[in-house]
Parts: C-alpha cells; structure tokens; sequence
C-alpha cells in the first residue's frame, strides 16, 4: 500500500495489529516502537506484545529505558515490561500466540473459505448458470 498521508500509515500499522516485531533499525523503526508503547500506555490501543529481536542490538536501549527514565520517575515499570527482548524466533512466537489467543479472543480452527466475486459474476453463478 502507499500512503499519501505519513500518519494514515502509522494508524493503518497499529489498528489491524495484534504484536510487532521490531528487527534492528533506524529512527523510523524507533518512532514505531514508541508511538505503539505511547498509545498502549496512554491506553488508546489495548496491551499486545511489542518484541525486540537481536538482544545484542536492543539492550542499549533498554538499559537506558530502566536505568536513566524509570529512575527518574518518567516511566512506569509497566512501560519498560511491555517489550520482549529476544534472539529465539520460537520465544517470540510463543509469546504472541499467548497474548493474542488470551486477550485477543483468537483462536486456531479452520481457514474459512472465501469465495471472491466479480462485478455481475455472482449473480450468475448464484443462479446455477456459469456463463
């Protein structure tokens, strides 16, 4: 999709989310990051994971989240807590699953089957004709 409007795709990301997954980035995947933890600690969007893959790369910055923000009283413990830091792909996914099955309401079943219609096709196929 392109986006004419920069902040229609930010909304577009978080609304039809139910977890990000942050690989190493820049100042974009950091204004991601932080716009999701400001708009699930303000309340706007319901808790759902936020992981950071590659430990090596993120620690820094949740050193500095606990060690210098939380410790001068600017976040909450929650703020910090809400972010998984891994390198497991399987921990990551394991994690999800677990929020998006218990908060989410989601659940494994069968794929639904979605018949796609066409313009007048519909019509025609209902009516037991295929021409």
């Amino acid at each position: 999709m392109t986006f004419t409007h920069f902040f229609v795709r930010k909304v577009m990301l978080v609304k039809y989310s139910y977890a990000f997954v942050a690989m190493p980035g820049g100042i974009g995947t950091l204004d991601e990051i932080f716009e999701t933890a400001v708009l699930i600690q303000t309340g706007k969007i319901k808790y759902f994971p936020v992981v950071l893959m590659d430990t090596r790369y993120w620690t820094p910055m949740l050193t500095f989240l606990r060690d210098t923000l939380l410790a001068a009283g600017t976040l909450d413990p929650a703020d910090v807590s809400g972010f998984l830091l891994t390198d497991s792909v399987d921990e990551a996914v394991a994690h999800i699953r677990s929020v998006a099955l218990g908060e989410f309401g989601l659940k494994y079943g069968p794929r639904a089957v979605r018949r796609r219609w066409w313009l007048i096709e519909r019509g025609r196929q209902d009516a037991g004709g295929g021409k």
